[in-house]
């Protein structure tokens, strides 16, 4: 008898005293929630997909609304300068996107997606609502400080900045552990053995992206507003009480959900770490004893096992003798080098990665500073340019899913259309041509302000419209439609069964460390370019700074990557044909 992961119960519909679907509609290798084998036409697909979807619509819609104008938060009630903001947003995003490996490990090891994305977003209810006190507390200070007769200054206390950061990373663990099994879980509820579902599955990215993203435009539109010209407070009590109904509706979905049978195998983890330190420890080994024992555990040549073979030193015991926990059969040594093939293409990928990171801090302060009015009365909150990013996807996915994938399957005969390498590829490269344009757009605003003598009144408004800003958002969000959602689906795809978590987590964590890398860079560039009276590229007064030179920099580092990624897609062999 096996366990399920989301409930624990054992699947065994004759000591359930339920009656178990008939055969001819089974779907293998899953239960309900009772642990009761499901029946095809009444559990899982679309019917349950919809339920998981909009949960991470909302959490989403949680996590932008905090994301999405953090640096503005940070310039302004925390009173940081924009390099020190720009450094706390990467390394909070950063840490947010690492978090989904511990979360993934959690996931597949112990308490299966359901649970794990039912505990998370428990949590992430707790982070969003002490995040709604925290400034709350630092509005009712704010404004006792200056009604104070006596008061010299009005500098939040190192109690109220550490309740804040406490509150922010109590959501990047929340996250981290609602993001790897959100998407996992969607996808589990198709079936790839069946053709109609297969085909369902690979829609289904695209749809789970198109609705994230909607999601997103709402948020930024929404409550980047609410929280620049309303209440702070209210700009993060709204997502608290949104994660709230999200919660309720993924409960709801419970009765139709599929879940995979959780047996009693060792975690794919622990497998996995098995091959690399057998393989270190027998490093020794000659290749005749390896192909001796690949010969007697009935191996097969193919083009994925000749890759990586020091791997399969895992499969004999340094000692000769075989005995159980010992040495690593062939399917556990095939994990291992499927995991490993992802390393060049997710390197590769971290370019993108930095890139991406801009748009929600960078971008934003450009627009700040820029004209953004519309008539005589309303002005457009910078941080709501970012919905142009889920504006693009929105209109782009649909003629993506429904127009070009149909064309190109004509072409080339893929259920894809194109491969989830060559995707991804396209993505990279539209990135990198967003840079080029955001240092042309950058370039142009320094002239203006110098035209008009701006440069030491950085808070005088720029007389250049904020929508040259909008080339480099769209083209930001076109890349999106081919990046984000073709990593998504290559990392469900190309990773073992038991890993589909973890797989979505190394997607997540190519965004974590761009994160990082991001804060690296500007920490770097900020100590050689400022000092000894000069301005940085990242002076707090825009007009003094270079933030061209540093885009310029970001499109080359982009052109470099995409070309070792061209280089390493070509020579990847996935682990089924059907995924090509």
């Amino acid at each position: 008898m096996a366990v399920t992961a989301a409930t624990g119960i054992r699947a065994d519909p004759e000591a359930s005293g339920l009656e178990a679907p008939l055969l001819d509609d089974v779907v293998e290798g899953v239960v309900n929630y009772k642990g009761i084998p499901v029946n095809r036409s009444k559990s899982g697909k679309w019917r349950s997909a919809a339920f998981i979807i909009g949960v991470e619509v909302a959490e989403r819609f949680a996590y932008y609304g905090i994301s999405a104008n953090l640096i503005t938060f940070l310039t302004g009630p925390l009173g940081q300068s924009t390099a020190a903001a720009a450094e706390n947003v990467n390394l909070w995003s950063g840490t947010s996107m690492l978090l989904p490996l511990l979360g993934a490990f959690v996931a597949d090891s112990y308490l299966g997606r359901y649970r794990t994305i039912a505990l998370s977003s428990l949590l992430y209810i707790v982070g969003l609502g002490l995040l709604t006190l925290s400034a709350l507390l630092l509005s009712s200070s704010s404004t006792d400080c200056i009604v104070a007769v006596n008061t010299t200054s009005c500098s939040p206390s190192q109690l109220q900045v550490i309740f804040f950061f406490f509150s922010l990373y109590l959501v990047a663990v929340a996250q981290g552990g609602h993001k790897p099994c959100v998407q996992a879980f969607g996808a589990d509820q198709f079936d790839a053995s069946d053709p109609a579902e297969l085909k369902a599955k690979s829609s289904f990215f695209n749809w789970w992206y198109f609705g994230l993203c909607a999601g997103t435009m709402a948020t930024v539109l929404i409550l980047s507003y609410v929280q620049d010209n309303l209440s702070w407070v209210l700009g993060f009590g709204i997502p608290c009480i949104v994660m709230g109904i999200a919660l309720f509706i993924f409960l709801l979905g419970t009765l139709t959900y599929r879940f995979d049978i959780k047996g009693d195998q060792t975690s794919p983890f622990i497998r996995i770490g098995q091959v690399f330190i057998r393989a270190v420890r027998n490093w020794r080994t000659t290749s005749s004893a390896i192909s001796n024992e690949e010969e007697a555990q009935g191996t097969l040549p193919n083009r994925g096992s000749l890759q990586f073979k020091f791997l399969n030193k895992a499969l004999v015991s340094p000692d000769g003798l075989k005995e159980e926990g010992k040495v690593c059969s062939i399917t556990e040594v095939e994990e291992a080098k499927a995991v490993l093939r992802l390393v060049p293409i997710l390197c590769t990928c971290l370019a993108y990665a930095v890139v991406f990171s801009q748009s929600s801090t960078l971008f934003t302060k450009q627009g700040v500073t820029m004209d953004r009015s519309i008539g005589s009365s309303f002005e457009v909150p910078a941080a709501s340019l970012q919905s142009l990013i889920s504006f693009s996807i929105v209109i782009i996915i649909p003629i993506y899913d429904r127009v070009l994938v149909p064309i190109s399957r004509a072409i080339t005969r893929k259920p894809a259309g194109i491969t989830m390498l060559q995707r991804i590829g396209t993505g990279v490269f539209l990135s990198a041509l967003s840079m080029v344009i955001a240092a042309i757009v950058e370039k142009k605003r320094l002239e203006i302000a110098s035209a008009y003598g701006l440069i030491d009144k950085p808070d005088t408004i720029v007389p250049m419209s904020v929508w040259w800003l909008v080339p480099q958002y769209v083209l930001f969000g076109i890349a999106d439609v081919f990046t984000m959602v073709g990593l998504q689906e290559f990392f469900y795809d190309q990773v073992p069964r038991d890993l589909k978590s973890i797989g979505l987590a190394l997607y997540l964590s190519i965004f974590g460390i761009g994160s990082f890398l991001s804060s690296f860079l500007i920490a770097i560039i900020t100590k050689v370019t400022g000092g000894d009276g000069r301005d940085s590229w990242f002076s707090s007064n825009l007009n003094r700074a270079h933030l061209d030179y540093f885009y310029w920099l970001l499109g080359g580092i982009s052109a470099v990557a995409f070309v070792a990624y061209v280089y390493f897609a070509k020579s990847y062999i996935y682990n089924r044909v059907s995924t090509t």
